[in-house]
């Protein structure tokens, strides 16, 4: 099952408590206060794992607490800081704030890691300096621990690809994905066969050396219908996996089974991007042909080609079955991959457990080799802890 949604609660622990002690020993007169400071209650961190993709287990699971630090003890012995909490998500989700809506991190690396909620700092025993002066030797003050914060979540999971597959349903998309990549959805004679997105790795140049030749990853998602963004059909909400796509491959059938006019199912498609996100509607795009081989009467393909040239569009006409004009179509998507610039990694702050900031990813590769710079203090992103 695949769950691209979730809603969390969570709560970093508690800090632990400051203890009031005094020591009690033979042979040591006046032995003076001697009581621990608490533990700092665990951090939640959010964390990118390139093995998961789905949040399918924040569906069920929604409440998250870290263990609280712990209190201080007799003999100046300070309580055990808790270890932090770590939850991971798919590369390419999402952070929101559930109450203001705002977007806090978006995790698109792995091994990134966001900040969530910080545990709160350990009480101060009556052995701590800042209770005993010289003129109050015996203290009996100390202070409770401070508590975690905790905050309500929103998780959105957006895939990445480099290509998007979109059309009507039966449109030949999953076909197509399971022609020229490994990925194996489910294929079928009749509509909304794909109900969840499926990704696939594509090699453009399969006779090239190992590790030379180029690839890419294409993402195909459920079918579209007119009105879909009124919520006819499967909706829209499946077109945020393409967002974050640098080209769209608009699949039209133009088979002899196929009773509708190709131009006017491409100008519906179209219609239903810009009414998700015009942003969308405006990404780099090649227009495919699908089914050539059920295809006899080639009015329509003709009309359709006339009608890409017409707005300067790449145009291709494939069977995914007989594998005609597959190769080519792989070539021209990876062609114009190559003319289109990757999307910028953004320059994110991450804060580390004793409060410094430091620049931990990068927009370019050209900024890989300079130093860190330092960032201010109100960032929320983490680097990884680590061990001892």
């Amino acid at each position: 099952m695949f769950a691209d949604e979730a809603k969390i609660s969570i709560k970093a622990g508690d800090g632990g408590d400051g203890c009031v002690a005094f020591r009690r020993e033979k042979y040591v007169p006046r032995g003076g206060p001697s009581g621990g400071d608490g533990g700092k209650g665990g951090d939640i961190y959010i964390e990118a794992n390139p093995h998961d993709n789905t949040l399918l287990r924040y569906r069920y699971n929604r409440e998250f607490k870290a263990v609280r630090g712990g209190h201080g003890e007799g003999s100046n012995c300070s309580g055990k800081s808790a270890d932090d909490l770590v939850l991971k998500v798919p590369v390419g989700t999402v952070i929101f704030d559930l109450n203001s809506g705002e977007q806090l991190f978006d995790l698109t690396q792995p091994g990134q890691r966001y900040l969530a909620a910080k545990g709160g700092h350990g009480g101060r025993g009556n052995g701590n300096p800042h209770f005993v002066r010289p003129w109050h030797q015996a203290p009996r003050e100390h202070e409770d621990g401070k508590p975690g914060e905790e905050r309500t979540l929103r998780l959105e999971l957006k895939l990445l690809a480099d290509v998007g597959l979109v059309g009507f349903p039966n449109a030949g998309k999953s076909t197509l994905i399971s022609r020229i990549s490994a990925a194996r959805p489910k294929i079928a004679a009749y509509p909304f066969t794909t109900l969840e997105p499926h990704l696939g790795v594509v090699s453009a140049d399969p006779d090239a050396a190992p590790g030379h030749g180029r690839s890419f990853v294409v993402a195909d998602v459920p079918g579209l219908i007119e009105g879909a963004h009124e919520g006819v059909g499967l909706g829209t909400r499946f077109l945020k996996h393409l967002e974050r796509t640098r080209l769209i491959a608009h699949l039209v059938d133009t088979s002899d089974a196929n009773d509708r006019d190709p131009i006017r199912d491409y100008e519906i498609i179209m219609h239903e991007l810009a009414s998700f996100s015009p942003e969308l509607a405006e990404k780099p795009m090649i227009v495919v042909a699908t089914k050539l081989d059920a295809t006899t009467n080639r009015d329509h393909l003709e009309e359709l080609r006339a009608f890409a040239a017409e707005r300067g569009l790449e145009f291709h006409a494939i069977s995914s079955p007989t594998g005609e004009g597959i190769v080519e179509l792989v070539r021209a998507m990876a062609d114009a991959l190559d003319k289109l610039p990757k999307p910028g990694v953004p320059i994110e702050t991450q804060e580390s457990r004793d409060g410094s900031n430091f620049t931990t990813h990068v927009s370019s590769p050209d900024s890989a080799d300079h130093e860190p710079e330092a960032e201010s203090e109100e960032a929320h992103a983490a680097p990884p802890r680590e061990e001892s």
